[in-house]
């Protein structure tokens, strides 16, 4: 029996560019479906199995910010490459920051899209790989982390992790009151250490600190140059 081919959302208003790039993707060996419009991609999205998300970021309709956003509501874990025109710093932080695991700007060659894909989905099957032969929760001061299930919980809240959230956090639990480099976490979750994730990996560092709030105990600092390191103060 033949393997499963890899199902790929290819969401490209630019029909010229949305064929090459689709017939493209099915001659490397996936399955691609291409949608013209944001609106679109998200109803095949719901309707389908898909394995990554190729979203262009200017779509008429829907653009590819907004669809990230829902899709990240449906799936947590899928991976996204955002295809963008824009080379603004924020845009791309923007695209990070609604769940996006990389960007590739326009024009660009087929061949460094199609490497970014194959490490992305390499990378993801590593990180399954892991994650079932690795601790499966972590007690947090007052929090019980369920890795598994993407899960923070105390006696007063329960609060659902994206899959980023739950794989830094998995780092800092793993690395407890040790520092953890940021290279190590940006390389692991993102693939790079370039200005742009690092932007977006503070997001999410942000976002932990408040899921940790009601704990002061619970610590996780900056250390300047170096990485991050949280701490349970004993009182």
């Amino acid at each position: 029996m033949s393997e499963k081919k890899i199902h790929i959302l290819l969401a490209e208003d630019d029909n010229n560019l949305g064929f090459v790039v689709q017939d493209n993707l099915k001659s490397a060996g996936f399955d691609v479906t291409l949608c013209m419009n944001g609106e679109e991609a998200l109803k095949t999205f719901a309707n389908n199995e898909f394995d990554l998300c190729l979203l262009d970021v200017m779509m008429p309709k829907k653009d590819g910010f907004v669809v990230a956003e829902t899709i990240r509501e449906l799936n947590k874990n899928i991976p996204i490459i955002f295809l963008t025109a824009k080379t603004m710093q924020m845009d791309k932080v923007k695209g990070f920051t609604v769940g996006a695991d990389d960007y590739i700007t326009k024009p660009f060659d087929f061949q460094e899209l199609l490497l970014r894909v194959n490490a992305i989905l390499k990378r993801y099957r590593l990180i399954v790989e892991k994650e079932e032969k690795t601790v499966d929760s972590y007690q947090i001061g007052r929090y019980f982390f369920d890795i598994k299930n993407q899960v923070l919980k105390n006696k007063n809240s329960e609060q659902k992790l994206t899959k980023k959230e739950a794989r830094i956090l998995a780092f800092l639990c793993e690395k407890m009151n040790d520092v953890v480099p940021r290279e190590q976490i940006l390389k692991a979750i993102w693939g790079n250490d370039d200005y742009f994730s690092g932007r977006s990996m503070d997001v999410f560092i942000s976002k932990i600190r408040k899921y940790l709030a009601d704990d002061p105990s619970i610590q996780i600092n900056n250390i300047h140059g170096v990485g991050f390191k949280m701490e349970v103060i004993e009182n």
